[in-house]
C-alpha cells in the first residue's frame, strides 16, 4: 500500500509542479504580451463579420511598447474605439474587450511599470507599418 501511495504522489504531484511557472511575469512581459494580443485583436476586427464595417477607416494598429511614441498611439487609437460608439459595431462584445484590453496597458505602461520600461526608439512612423520585431 505504501509503494501505491507514493506511486500516486509522483504521478500527481510531480505534473503540477513541472507546469508550473517558477518565474512570476515582469511588468515588461506583461505589458510585451498583452501588445501582441491587442495588435492581432485588432487585426482580427478589422477582418471580422461584425465589426469589419466600422473598423475599415480605423487606422492598423502596430504596438512596440519599445517605442517612446506607443503612449500617443494608444492614447488616440482609445479615442478613436469610442468614437466608434456611435456606430452599431462599438457595443459589440470584442470592441468593448479591445478597449478595455488597450486602457489597461495604458495603465500598466504608464503607471504600474514606468521606471520598468526603457524606450529604445522615439520613431512615430514606425508604429504605422507592421514590426515583426518582437
Amino acid at each position: 500500500m505504501s509503494i501505491l501511495k507514493k506511486l500516486f504522489l509522483v504521478l500527481y504531484v510531480v505534473p503540477m509542479a513541472l507546469s508550473y511557472p517558477f518565474f512570476p511575469p515582469t511588468c515588461y512581459s506583461k505589458a510585451l504580451n498583452m501588445a501582441r494580443e491587442l495588435t492581432q485583436m485588432a487585426a482580427d476586427l478589422k477582418i471580422g463579420y461584425e465589426t469589419g464595417r466600422c473598423m475599415a477607416h480605423m487606422p492598423d494598429l502596430y504596438l512596440d511598447i519599445h517605442n517612446a511614441c506607443v503612449m500617443y498611439k494608444m492614447r488616440d487609437y482609445i479615442s478613436s474605439v469610442e468614437d466608434l460608439r456611435r456606430r452599431r459595431c462599438g457595443y459589440t462584445r470584442e470592441m468593448r474587450k479591445l478597449e478595455v484590453t488597450l486602457r489597461q496597458l495604458f495603465i500598466v505602461m504608464g503607471e504600474k511599470c514606468h521606471g520598468d520600461l526603457v524606450f529604445t526608439i522615439y520613431d512615430c512612423a514606425a508604429l504605422e507599418r507592421p514590426n515583426n520585431r518582437y
